[in-house]
């Protein structure tokens, strides 16, 4: 995508402009407001792209600047079934899987992946909600897994399927049963979870094999409707970057549940919901259209930004 210079200041001006007028959520909601924001999204990674090669790091720091605790956020404790069987046995029976446009299939174990390459990097964690954490991660880099697979030529996105449901697709009409704010999708999942049976299998080993996914063809049994997961995806030029890795550690320790064990992706130049935590599945894609609603994302799908640079 190549936006000109004259293109890019008028976006910026006219987005400027929206920003002071009142009423914002009615101009997001209308279809000017939403071909507006995605100039702006278009600009955004446009700079980004400009201003950066695919090996350009986000700042790392020093040790002593480590966070004495790194707040968790969004789900913090899965209850769906299955997850809770892979957790009660400290992920020993974990498997992640690289799929897709892919020559060679993987499925790792958290042995596996420890056995391979490794990064560890003191790095910021931005969240879209204000606040910032320093943590230092250690994990595989996901250009060492797509190294191992085997790209296929039309491949161009990464695909994070993770264990945790936010909501439920109506069983009646099929119509997505999701509060129209973060706020309320924080909310339902509380309650929810207070209910401890979100569905699912009822160990690991009888959850489907395509149980993790947004979208998964063999949807858990539940007269709720069929469970939404976390999703989230990148591009090939974020992917092959040298701080883009699936992180099993956390300061030091094996990540926490509260964190994203046993893998959450670290993408260090987006912010904080690109990192998406307990990582099931990474399935490389052509085309984002035929997941979720085809935002790429699962908040993405709900009005966020897809490139969420910082």
């Amino acid at each position: 995508m190549i936006l000109h210079r004259r293109k890019l200041l008028t976006a910026g001006a006219g987005l400027m402009g929206t920003a002071l007028l009142g009423g914002c959520d009615r101009f997001a909601g209308t279809d000017t407001g939403r071909r507006t924001l995605q100039v702006g999204e278009d600009a955004n990674l446009y700079v980004q792209r400009l201003l950066m090669g695919p090996a350009t790091l986000a700042r790392e720091f020093p040790a002593a600047m480590i966070s004495p605790w790194f707040k968790p956020n969004g789900t913090i404790d899965p209850p769906d079934r299955a997850y809770r069987a892979l957790a009660a046995k400290a992920f020993a029976d974990f498997k992640l899987t690289v799929d897709g446009l892919v020559e060679t299939p993987l499925s790792l174990s958290l042995a596996d992946l420890r056995a391979l390459p490794s990064r560890t990097q003191i790095t910021r964690h931005d969240c879209v909600e204000g606040w910032s954490c320093i943590g230092q991660w250690a994990g595989v880099p996901l250009a060492e897994l797509l190294k191992r697979t085997g790209l296929k030529p039309q491949a161009r996105y990464a695909v994070f399927h993770c264990a945790d449901t936010l909501e439920y697709a109506g069983s009646q009409d099929g119509a997505f049963l999701r509060p129209g704010q973060p706020g309320a999708v924080r909310e339902a999942y509380v309650q929810l979870a207070a209910a401890e049976d979100w569905g699912g299998a009822p160990t690991a080993t009888d959850a489907p094999a395509a149980d993790w996914g947004q979208g998964s063809p063999d949807p858990e049994p539940d007269d709720k409707g069929r469970p939404i997961r976390y999703y989230e995806s990148i591009d090939l030029y974020d992917a092959v970057n040298p701080q883009t890795i699936l992180a099993y550690d956390l300061n030091g320790k094996p990540l926490p549940v509260s964190n994203g064990a046993p893998l959450r992706l670290r993408v260090e130049r987006q912010l904080g919901y690109k990192q998406a935590k307990y990582v099931m599945r990474v399935e490389l894609v052509e085309s984002l259209k035929g997941l979720g609603q085809g935002g790429g994302g699962y908040w993405e799908d709900r009005g966020y930004e897809w490139y969420a640079g910082i």
